[in-house]
């Protein structure tokens, strides 16, 4: 019973922190981002097996960082997109600054830096340029907060309905306690949750939502089965330990991360 009051608390700060943000001003929620991107990529560094110590890999926590930024104040309209042309460089530098590297140079370290930036980095800044569309130059939170109501409603139902009466296993190599049953019952309250967002932002239509939120369900229970497959690798139950009955960052954004990159071109595309 304590894990549960210990989860809840934890989780109605988290969506303060998050939805707050997004209420507050672009910037607001760029910065709340800007603090967990870094600690997703420590995450996601730590679980890669490199020996070296972070000292020792600077290079992969200033680009993300700078992939980040560039990638959300692009987003946002704060930067001109001819600086985007700077990510170019950076993949060819990294590999320039391990040929240098005294101890230990290897291509193995290179793979794991362009992972961590694509896997964390850059999703964290895509989710700022949901704020503007194609369609206005005006800031709108409505694709931004669907994303999230989206994704948590499916957690939260699948869980239930899974715990209920959930039998066939969804992928039981990575994740046991995943069932058919509960993912559709995930997807079903995702699209009552579309419904009713589409009556409040009027950014989609119907339709619309409704696709967006297949294309979110599907593609965040993808992004977790991935994080479950990158702890299983590192032989780990959670990312981290910031938040309390949740775990870590990524353990948080695992399904958000991957819906977003599908989000984004959806959204750019209609």
């Amino acid at each position: 019973m304590k894990d549960i009051y210990i989860r809840t608390i934890t989780g109605v700060f988290f969506i303060i922190a998050v939805i707050g943000s997004v209420l507050l001003h672009p910037l607001a929620f760029f910065g709340v981002m800007f603090v967990f991107t870094f600690i997703g990529l420590n995450e996601f560094f730590l679980l890669s097996g490199l020996k070296d110590s972070r000292k020792k890999n600077v290079a992969y926590y200033l680009f993300g960082m700078l992939i980040y930024s560039l990638v959300g104040l692009i987003g946002l309209g704060y930067v001109d997109i001819i600086f985007s042309y700077l990510l170019l460089l950076l993949f060819p530098v990294t590999i320039i600054l391990e040929l240098f590297r005294k101890e230990n140079p290897g291509w193995r370290r290179i793979g794991i830096y362009y992972t961590g930036w694509f896997y964390v980095a850059i999703p964290f800044g895509l989710l700022c340029t949901l704020f503007l569309t194609p369609a206005s130059e005006n800031y709108f939170i409505g694709i931004l907060i669907g994303l999230f109501v989206i994704i948590w409603s499916s957690d939260v139902f699948a869980y239930l309905t899974g715990s209920m009466i959930g039998k066939h296993k969804l992928f039981e190599r990575l994740s046991p306690k995943k069932t058919w049953e509960g993912s559709i019952g995930g997807l079903l309250f995702a699209l009552l949750a579309a419904y009713i967002l589409s009556i409040i932002y009027n950014q989609l239509s119907l339709v619309e939502w409704m696709i967006l939120a297949v294309i979110i369900v599907i593609a965040g229970t993808l992004g977790d089965l991935s994080e479950s497959f990158l702890k299983r690798q590192a032989g780990v139950k959670d990312s981290g330990k910031l938040l309390p009955g949740h775990g870590g960052i990524l353990d948080r954004f695992d399904a958000t991360l991957f819906a977003t990159p599908f989000v984004f071109v959806y959204v750019n595309l209609i």
